[in-house]
């Protein structure tokens, strides 16, 4: 579950990718902006995989990349901890090149 710090609960109202920006708008009348480039997977993703988006009390989903993004972590301002590594290889199973992230 996730909790803001007086231990409500946080819940999800919307969601948009745009291709620079991931924007979640918190029913408690928060918004949480973050750039794209802190999640590898969404840069690298179609307009169609970003708009397949599932949220829960624990955060956001998008079944077709195989990326979660926690409520929390956004709050906390903490981008993807995916490493080089796993990224190239997830890029590598659907036949894509890395594009230049900017950290």
């Amino acid at each position: 579950m996730i909790t803001s710090a007086s231990d409500k609960v946080v819940a999800i109202a919307s969601v948009k990718v745009t291709a620079d920006t991931l924007t979640v708008h918190l029913e408690d009348g928060r918004t949480i902006s973050a750039p794209l480039d802190w999640y590898p997977r969404l840069v690298h993703a179609t307009a169609r995989e970003r708009g397949n988006v599932e949220t829960s009390p624990f955060g956001l989903h998008w079944p077709d990349l195989d990326e979660d993004v926690s409520v929390a972590g956004l709050l906390a301002g903490r981008a993807s901890g995916e490493s080089p590594a796993s990224l190239k290889k997830w890029l590598d199973s659907r036949g894509k090149k890395a594009r230049k992230v900017r950290k």
